[in-house]
């Protein structure tokens, strides 16, 4: 792609991610996020009322009286944007492709973040660490991250969550609000989901086609496996064909929905289609 082109890709879901979070995401964002980062303050005397659960066992021992740790709100927030790239983002049978979606919600996030002067980074991931991009504020780092969303070339076509997620673990050491983006078509990465859920604040977005989902009836076709890359005809026509094909699908839904679940992250599904600005300001009122 010509770096005009991409310019004028970036400009484009500039004006309209921008908006939306601009309008609509930042107080959403705000109030779902914000303060829920406690970082340790100081120490001082038990007094009466204090909460016992916040007693400082070490110091008590030193000085054989009660001390209690003292907590205050994080003022500055990370967010951490987990961005699937792998051969199935580049499907789509409406509008778009999934990739480009998985984008647009990135950017919006994004921008929700620098509203509140908050730092964010970028990860892109197939069964690889394709790119990292450490957390910064600023309008101009957003868009260096929205560029590469767009115009990166990732090595593999396939896709490991689990290798991304433990990435993720090593190199972020403080609490931050983590979105991983994804078509979730893939498994094995419950584990892990379960330790970096623990630290973090973390969210799974999962973007897919109605044609992810349903095999249409339209006989003999060609199909291509777009993490493979392996071609095979397929009769669309047997209905057991396109029960397994079905059947695969609800396999990764549930997969995603009870890995998330059990670790105490958030979830959300969206189709192509469907207006994700709904979706997601749902999932905001529902955490503020």
């Amino acid at each position: 792609m010509e770096t005009k082109e991409i310019l004028k890709k970036v400009k484009k879901i500039e004006i309209k991610t921008r908006r939306l979070s601009d309008h609509i995401f930042s107080g959403e964002y705000h109030s779902s996020f914000k303060g829920r980062g406690m970082t340790f303050s100081e120490v001082k005397q038990y007094q009466f009322g204090d909460d016992i659960r916040s007693i400082d066992w070490n110091v008590t021992a030193r000085y054989n009286e009660p001390y209690v740790k003292v907590f205050e709100e994080e003022r500055e927030l990370t967010m951490m944007l987990m961005v699937d790239i792998s051969g199935s983002g580049n499907f789509g049978t409406k509008q778009q492709f999934k990739r480009e979606t998985l984008t647009e919600i990135a950017a919006t996030m994004a921008f929700s973040a620098i509203q509140n002067n908050d730092k964010v980074g970028l990860l892109l991931f197939s069964d690889e660490v394709e790119l990292y991009i450490p957390p910064k504020k600023g309008k101009s780092h957003v868009l260096r991250i929205i560029r590469e969303m767009i115009e990166f070339e990732p090595k593999s076509k396939s896709t490991n969550i689990n290798t991304a997620l433990k990435y993720v673990s090593n190199v972020l050491k403080k609490k931050a609000i983590v979105f991983i983006l994804s078509d979730f078509m893939d498994e094995g990465y419950e584990q892990t989901l379960k330790i970096v859920a623990n630290k973090h604040d973390v969210t799974g977005i999962r973007i897919y086609d109605q044609f992810d989902e349903v095999l249409p009836k339209i006989g003999l076709v060609p199909m291509v496996d777009s993490e493979s890359g392996q071609t095979k005809l397929v009769n669309t026509s047997l209905r057991k064909v396109r029960h397994q094909y079905h059947q695969q699908f609800t396999q990764w839904k549930h997969n995603f929905e009870d890995a998330f679940k059990k670790s105490g992250a958030g979830v959300l599904s969206c189709r192509v289609e469907e207006n994700y600005v709904k979706k997601l300001l749902t999932y905001f009122k529902q955490r503020g």
